[in-house]
């Protein structure tokens, strides 16, 4: 029997990460992959990264991870309110100060995808990790959303599990004999607890055991600490406000 653990969408909250990281040591699994999103919206970008470069985590490269790296455009989102707008430009712009210059360029060597192979006593598995969709960086795919074209893509490539975050919202699909798991966001899930989310799967012979887990953290520590930084309150209000 063999368990990885995939966590995305960090977004700079230590906390989160720390807690998610002692609830896998707990779990004593220590195959630990990240889809990207280091960055951005919580005050510890430079130390999340750090975190993982010292814990030797695989990491993607996440559309906010490849804006800092590369300091691309803000550019404005059609789904966001002007508010979040003018919000997200100044936040973005933070990470842009403060990142190192070293912590950018090994956010700039990181892959768009990996590809994994869980050898099984009668077949390999495989298994994809993207940070957001199989063609884009950016693309939102929900739970609801129509999978038809993905899935056959998956199928030629003989992918029997894709792993995705960016969107923050966690869920679980099989179709086709297909996994089409969304790990949710470990540092800012839009799910209505704000719980750090993300995901595991267990591998028993042939048969595929996918998970998500939810962890508590100090949410309102991590408001406070947004509060007093140069990140604008925005972000600290979202995180405490619980649906």
């Amino acid at each position: 029997m063999k368990k990885i653990a995939i966590i995305s969408d960090i977004h700079g909250n230590l906390p989160a990460l720390q807690k998610v990281l002692e609830d896998l040591e707990s779990r004593n699994i220590s195959d630990i992959y990240c889809l990207g999103d280091l960055v951005d919206f919580a005050p510890w970008g430079n130390e999340v990264i750090n975190l993982m470069k010292a814990k030797n985590i695989p990491c993607l490269l996440g559309n906010h991870d490849e804006r800092i790296a590369y300091d691309l455009p803000i550019i404005p989102l059609s789904h966001h309110s002007e508010k979040e707008t003018a919000n997200r430009f100044v936040a973005i712009n933070h990470s842009k100060k403060y990142i190192t210059d070293e912590n950018k360029q090994w956010l700039g060597s990181l892959p768009l995808n990996l590809e994994l192979t869980v050898p099984t006593s009668k077949v390999n598995l495989n298994v994809l990790l993207v940070h957001a969709s199989l063609n884009s960086n950016d693309e939102y795919v929900f739970e609801k959303d129509n999978k038809e074209q993905m899935l056959q893509e998956l199928k030629n490539r003989q992918i029997n599990i894709v792993c995705m975050g960016h969107t923050h919202y966690s869920y679980i699909q099989k179709t086709e004999d297909i996994w089409v798991i969304n790990v949710g966001s470990v540092g800012r899930s839009k799910e209505a607890d704000r719980k750090a989310t993300y995901g595991i799967i267990t591998f028993r012979d042939e048969e595929i055991l996918p998970e998500i887990v939810k962890v508590d953290y100090n949410i309102n520590a991590v408001a406070d600490a947004i509060y007093k930084s140069e990140i604008p309150d925005f972000y600290a209000d979202f995180l405490l406000s619980l649906d």
